[in-house]
């Protein structure tokens, strides 16, 4: 069998919506990323697969590919599978370097919710399921879980001090590409006292009976995330060092009133299917949408936070929707070369309707 490694992963700085890259479209945003991965290897890509959400539709891999100015032959394609898009994207990619379709794909994710179109959501389930909004799911998640306030709190304090010392020791600078003049990402201009504003915020979903607050959950971002996956094999011959090896992936299906719950049965079946357990993954990357569902993940799954979103995440840097689970695997590229010793990682999230994506890599020695 063919097997499908990462061996370079780039991501942009995140922007707050209305912030620095509120008048960035997507394929403008994304196009850096692609230019700065197909470096030395162009004539190798088969073909361009980026997640998007919130529009403004059409086809923006292949709108990117353009942009880019990567040769006309290279062909795009985009998925939208909400929250876990840009994750799917990657997977996609390495199955299809299993199944001898290429060799060679850049995979990953945009969003500009500065720029979208659309004034709304899109409905997420039928009505006699019910279509929670996520802010409201993830209450749904910490009421059935038993996750309270106090635990949410303590882990958003937990992933920001996180996050800000990442920032502060360089650790997030390699997986940036430079947009325009901006370099880091914009949560970063000024340092908040989190912990006051986490005993102030209050409930804004669930008014009476809520846990869930502002400064517990991410915010709505723009940002794009990428990988180069190739064929082991082509990979050697390039002299591109491989770094993760794509193991297996699972995508499992919950009630969508419980979205951010759904990590769990696709990482518990991933392992199983492997053999594997908990505490044979090194690291996990699952994405911080909201405290609660990663309490409540890490809590079902006994994951210890000391293997969990090691270097801070998303409720501090932000979700731009469909780059954000690429921005996972990205995050999962650097860490691992900063270690010894890793043997297994993954990366999962959790989407709107009640999907849930797992994807398990190798460490290269």
């Amino acid at each position: 069998m063919k097997r499908a490694v990462v061996v370079q992963a780039k991501r942009t700085p995140i922007g707050k919506k209305g912030g620095t890259f509120r008048d960035i479209e997507p394929h403008i945003l994304a196009a850096p990323l692609l230019r700065e991965l197909s470096t030395g290897i162009t004539s190798e890509i088969d073909e361009i697969i980026f997640g998007n959400v919130v529009g403004p539709g059409g086809n923006i891999a292949r709108l990117t590919v353009l942009e880019s100015g990567l040769p006309l032959s290279v062909t795009g394609m985009t998925i939208d599978r909400q929250c876990s898009a840009g994750l799917e994207a990657i997977r996609t990619a390495c199955h299809f370097i299993q199944g001898k379709a290429g060799s060679c794909y850049i995979a990953g994710g945009v969003e500009s919710a500065s720029t979208s179109p659309f004034p709304g959501r899109a409905r997420f389930s039928p009505d006699r399921l019910g279509d929670p909004d996520m802010g409201v799911a993830a209450e749904n998640v910490a009421q059935k879980y038993g996750i309270t306030k106090k635990m949410q709190d303590d882990y958003a304090l937990l992933s920001y001090k996180r996050s800000w010392n990442s920032f502060r020791e360089g650790l997030y600078q390699p997986e940036i590409v430079e947009v325009g003049e901006m370099n880091i990402d914009e949560c970063f201009y000024k340092e908040r006292d989190l912990e006051k504003l986490l005993k102030r915020a209050k409930p804004i979903f669930c008014k009476e009976a809520g846990t869930v607050t502002a400064a517990n959950s991410c915010g709505i971002n723009d940002g794009a995330a990428a990988v180069l996956v190739m064929e082991e094999k082509l990979a050697k011959e390039h002299n591109m060092k491989p770094v993760l090896r794509f193991a297996d992936s699972i995508v499992s299906g919950v009630h969508p009133d419980y979205p951010g719950i759904s990590p769990v049965r696709a990482i518990h079946s991933l392992l199983n299917r492997n053999g594997l357990s908990i505490k044979d993954i090194d690291l996990f990357e699952i994405n911080e949408a909201f405290a609660s569902k990663i309490v409540a993940c890490a809590q079902e799954l006994s994951i210890p936070y000391e293997k969990l979103n090691v270097s801070g995440g998303a409720l501090t840097t932000g979700h731009p929707y469909g780059a954000s689970g690429a921005i996972l695997v990205t995050r999962l590229f650097y860490e691992v070369q900063r270690r010894k010793g890793m043997k297994y990682v993954l990366a999962s999230i959790g989407s709107a309707g009640g999907v849930g994506l797992a994807v398990l890599f190798e460490v290269t020695e």
